[in-house]
């Protein structure tokens, strides 16, 4: 069986598709693919960013249909319209891909370790929900190794020109410095924790937190020295600010036409920026029209940071070159593992030979005395097991260069081997894959939500 990735993402797909994909139930699309014809196994990595299915598959064109009409079916759109912002990626490109985003290289925010929390989350659903088997579990493991390394050993997070900046420099663009803004955050979860953060880094005139829940307004206010107001005074809030910043992953829009126009109904000469950086979004696109007011989406700071040249940055290309051998690491250890029931299956095939000839010998020279009759049975031991060792370790060497597989077949139909037959699968393994060793965690900082 070979991995198989298909997926859209903000950089093959408008905000409307991501936006309509970003509320998908990632366990009953990982369900539905399992289904269908040619999938083993199904893990579903749902972002604001992103909604991609990493598959263990049977068929390559059997599981590419079973995943296309799975991902129509959950956001919506006609196979037809959707299958143009579609990219796949199948054996080595799948793993490559897999280790590129979680180490934040295919992020809008690029380098950003939030997706390493998203990853490790959309492992454990389907684990709870049984599409995850041992293939998937590998990968993204691995996947989550590789991401830790990279933040662990390069500089990719100090660089990375993130989603909050990219918004705070449009923003400043608009209202001048943010030390004589005022300052509004919507939201406490990740995202908008971040974005406040940042914002009092920068030193903003006054810095504002409103949330749904009190508590969590206030907890993120004390800690950066700022104010916090109740979501009842949302809208006294918004007039009294010049840059609002919103992800509060509504499911409705939250800032509407009629309250922003309320709001700035008494400004004059005093713009007003939204930024708004939830999926689906808070800010009714309507909002757009009103005079004064800036909104800048996902799509905006999309545009924004695509203009920005990163691949050639040193840390880019550090953590490039970490993914590059760590692909090839693990696909060889990955065909090593694969003919492991091979080789189990002919050393069980050559000692269950072994023990019934020495059975018969028992038989057929019964008169031995015990020391000749275990001297001859270690002889006989020794004979086997130098004769197996040579194709063991061969085999195990031939991996490397990818063609173990083909090897493996070979043995396979030269002595009839079953790999999973019960005393073959139960036999002890014999080319072990060295485990990969363990990485300083990354935190779970903003970008993907």
């Amino acid at each position: 069986m070979s991995v198989l990735v298909i997926g859209l993402s903000h950089r093959t797909a408008p905000l409307e598709l991501l936006e309509a994909a970003a509320t998908t139930d990632a366990a009953a699309l990982a369900r539905r693919v399992v289904a269908g014809e040619g999938v083993a196994e199904a893990v579903v990595l749902s972002t604001c960013n992103r909604l991609e299915v990493y598959a263990e598959v049977v068929t390559f064109h059997g599981a590419v249909a079973t995943i296309g009409e799975a991902l129509a079916h959950a956001s919506g759109a006609a196979i037809g319209d959707l299958s143009r912002h579609l990219y796949v990626h199948y054996e080595d490109r799948a793993v490559a891909h897999a280790f590129t985003v979680a180490c934040g290289l295919d992020s809008m925010a690029l380098g950003e370790a939030q997706v390493l929390g998203q990853l490790r989350s959309a492992l454990r659903t389907a684990q709870g929900s049984g599409t995850a088997g041992p293939s998937l579990n590998s990968l993204v493991q691995q996947a989550l190794r590789v991401g830790k390394r990279a933040h662990a050993e390069t500089a990719i997070d100090q660089v990375s020109l993130s989603l909050v900046e990219a918004g705070l420099d449009a923003a400043v663009e608009r209202v001048g410095a943010l030390g004589r803004a005022d300052v509004l955050v919507v939201g406490a979860g990740g995202m908008s924790s971040l974005a406040a953060t940042t914002v009092a880094r920068h030193a903003a005139g006054t810095l504002t937190v409103v949330n749904r829940t009190a508590a969590k307004a206030q907890r993120l206010a004390t800690s950066l020295d700022a104010q916090a107001r109740p979501f009842g005074e949302l809208p006294d809030a918004l007039a009294a600010a010049d840059v609002v910043v919103t992800s509060t992953g509504s499911l409705g829009h939250l800032l509407t036409r009629d309250l922003v126009a309320a709001a700035t109904a008494g400004r004059t000469e005093r713009p007003l920026v939204l930024l708004d950086l939830a999926l689906p979004r808070d800010v009714e696109p309507a909002v757009a029209d009103l005079p004064g007011v800036t909104v800048v989406d996902l799509d905006g700071l999309g545009r924004r940071m695509a203009g920005a040249s990163t691949s050639s940055l040193p840390q880019v290309q550090a953590v490039t070159d970490l993914v590059t051998a760590e692909v090839a690491s693990y696909l060889t250890g990955r065909m090593a593992q694969s003919v492991v029931p091979t080789v189990a299956a002919l050393r069980s095939r050559a000692h269950g030979v072994m023990d019934a000839e020495l059975s018969r010998l028992d038989q057929r020279l019964p008169d031995l005395d015990d020391q000749t009759r275990a001297e001859v049975h270690r002889g006989v031991h020794r004979i086997v097991e130098k004769l197996l060792h040579t194709p063991t370790v061969r085999i195990k060497e031939l991996t490397s260069n990818g063609h173990g597989g083909d090897y493996a077949a070979a043995l396979r139909e030269l002595f009839d081997l079953d790999p999973h037959d019960v005393a073959s699968v139960s036999a002890p393994p014999t080319v072990p894959v060295p485990a990969p060793e363990p990485a300083a965690a990354a935190p779970d900082g903003g970008g993907e939500r």
